[in-house]
């Protein structure tokens, strides 16, 4: 399924993803758990910053928790698409979806 845009941002597989810097936030706000990834490595490929290594994170989304205490699993992908894959398995089996 491709990314789109609409008012609400861009969206994947029906769930929000945001960038900021080398992090990305995939999943709703408002729910128990949320996926945040890392950009680890970059290549370059005709002038463009391809992100080839990702740590992945499923957290739970409390904000009374801190750090390691909100990972429930963790692990590293090759690529953008592997992490969002990995990603969003476990975010829908965490919510149940």
């Amino acid at each position: 399924m491709a990314a789109k845009t609409n008012n609400k941002g861009l969206m994947y597989k029906g769930k929000p993803l945001t960038r900021k810097g080398d992090m990305l936030y995939y999943g709703n706000s408002e729910e128990k758990y949320i996926i945040t990834m890392k950009v680890q490595d970059y290549k370059t490929v005709n002038n463009l910053k391809i992100a080839t290594k990702i740590s992945i994170e499923l957290q739970l989304n409390d904000p009374s928790l801190r750090g390691r205490e909100k990972v429930v699993k963790k692990a590293e992908r090759e690529g953008l698409y592997r992490a969002l894959d990995i990603g969003t398995i476990w975010l829908d089996d965490a919510l149940g979806s």
